[in-house]
């Protein structure tokens, strides 16, 4: 039996306000394309399907289009519910996706043994799956009864464990001879995260050590952390999200993984998935920028997005201005790409309030004479000296004439 895992689509993203929607139809057409070449018997989704509980109207149609062509391959599917997912959007149309042969586990049942999904053969497969949705946090505060940090901390990792262990059991109860593999939406200790995550549970508490799964699963399938990776074993992995959803995943090499199990043995490969936009990071002086931006040239099908840096030692407001304009112009001319993110780094030490105004009160000063010294300390040239102040100026005419109404 061959089987594909994935996870963390996260569909409905958005990259500092830019849709993602043009990378993720690239991606489930190459999906659906490895899927035919694969000969894939069954895609697994790790959780995380979208990037938000009540996705938008857009992101339900990708979703809902991406399982209709996965569907007509003949490769059967399950999808697990992430911590960014709604269990109840996800659950809404379980009975009509299993006509397609697409199970939905959205959430956590009472009965275990509803999580227990056969791949293959209803009455004999021969692979089974455990697939374990995200634990939410009210459910692991039902089964982590203690009051101080670590014994619920202690609470919760033993009841994650027995979650796997219970599934195992019911797993094997109502398939004996099949081999038993598993799914989970977790972060498992030792994981390297990105900026596009959120914590599982506050301060990690549910981070989990990966040797307390249960030995017998032959593979196991997880989610949650978007950078590909295992989690101290070889057979449990994670697939990590398939585009780079911010820009501490640019260099990620992005993928999905192929399972191929003949009885008691398996075999595992990672199938690189394209890189259809470059999001690139420039740094460095107000030159040092320009010079990159006019030699940049977009290696990708799609509009790269770069993220920019100017790093100052000292706050020069005439800089920031020209940063401003040169974002600008950029965005304006025809180099498919664009700058999504600009922002200043000022690695000088800045002055404290105190350290300006040595035996000052601050409070006894006018508004003015606070912002002059920080001006001066600034050291612009005259003319943006100037303007500075007139802006300042007015900004505070207006906060006078609004306290007075």
């Amino acid at each position: 039996m061959k089987i594909l895992h994935t996870s963390d689509w996260h569909l409905g993203k958005r990259l500092y306000q830019k849709e993602l929607q043009e990378d993720h139809h690239l991606f489930f057409n190459w999906l659906v394309d490895t899927i035919k070449a694969e000969n894939t018997d069954v895609v697994l989704v790790s959780g995380d399907i979208f990037d938000l509980a009540n996705p938008s109207s857009e992101a339900r149609k990708l979703y809902y289009n991406a399982l209709k062509k996965i569907s007509a391959t003949g490769a059967q599917i399950v999808l697990t519910g992430g911590n960014h997912d709604s269990p109840a959007m996800l659950n809404a149309p379980r009975e009509l996706l299993q006509a397609l042969n697409i199970t939905v586990v959205g959430e956590l049942p009472e009965n275990y043994s509803e999580l227990i999904v056969p791949l293959g053969s209803e009455t004999k497969p021969q692979v089974a799956v455990a697939a374990i949705p995200f634990i939410r946090d009210n459910e692991l505060r039902r089964l982590a009864p203690g009051q101080s940090y670590e014994e619920r901390e202690k609470a919760v990792r033993e009841g994650i464990q027995e979650i796997f262990k219970e599934s195992l059991a019911a797993l094997k109860a109502q398939f004996p001879n099949a081999v038993p593999i598993a799914m989970g939406h977790l972060f498992a200790h030792g994981a390297s995260t990105s900026d596009s995550e959120r914590d599982i549970q506050v301060g990690n508490l549910a981070g989990f050590e990966a040797s307390a799964f249960p030995s017998d699963f032959q593979y196991i399938a997880l989610g949650h952390i978007h950078k590909p990776q295992s989690a101290g074993a070889e057979h449990i992995l994670y697939s990590g999200s398939p585009i780079p959803l911010s820009f501490s995943e640019k260099a990620d090499q992005k993928r999905i993984l192929s399972i191929v199990i003949e009885n008691e043995n398996s075999k595992i490969e990672s199938i690189p998935v394209p890189r259809w936009r470059q999001l690139i990071r420039f740094s460095g002086s107000l030159e040092k920028i320009k010079s990159a931006l006019a030699n940049f040239k977009n290696s990708t099908q799609l509009p790269a997005f770069i993220e920019v840096e100017m790093q100052e030692k000292t706050r020069n407001p005439s800089e920031i201005i020209a940063l401003e304009k040169l974002v600008e112009d950029f965005n304006k001319s025809e180099t498919n790409a664009s700058i999504v993110k600009y922002f200043i780094s000022i690695s000088g030490q800045q002055k404290s309030g105190t350290q300006l105004f040595k035996q000052q009160q601050i409070e006894a000063l006018k508004p003015g004479e606070v912002f002059g010294k920080w001006v001066e300390e600034a050291k612009v040239d005259q003319r943006t000296e100037k303007l500075l102040h007139e802006a300042f100026d007015e900004i505070l005419q207006e906060y006078y004439q609004n306290e007075e109404a």
